[in-house]
């Protein structure tokens, strides 16, 4: 599976078969909370939020292509991410792009 984040694939003709998408939430443990909690006072990385969000990104982008997958798509154009805090250290990460198929 080819994952672009541009709407063409240099020397591809493509069909575009429709939207897909993945998206998961995720949240550090309590403990881990206070400890990033406590970081914020001093400044610097917040390594188990990083850590975090980039688990959401992969998670999100592996059911992305899933979904393409079962459309029997050969790539994913367009792939753009998005995330909203849903609660105080809890994220949504949604990843969704264009799902196409080679043209021959």
């Amino acid at each position: 599976m080819i994952l672009v984040n541009t709407d063409y694939i240099t020397g591809k003709e493509l069909e575009m078969l429709g939207l897909v998408k993945g998206s998961t939430i995720q949240s550090k443990n309590f403990g881990k909370d206070i400890t990033q909690g406590l970081k914020t006072l001093v400044g610097g990385e917040l390594k188990a939020y990083t850590e975090m969000m980039n688990d959401a990104r992969d998670l999100a982008t592996k059911r992305m292509v899933e979904e393409a997958q079962r459309l029997n798509a050969d790539a994913i154009v367009n792939i753009r991410y998005a995330s909203s805090a849903i609660m105080q250290g809890a994220a949504e990460v949604m990843a969704y792009g264009t799902a196409v198929k080679f043209k021959f």
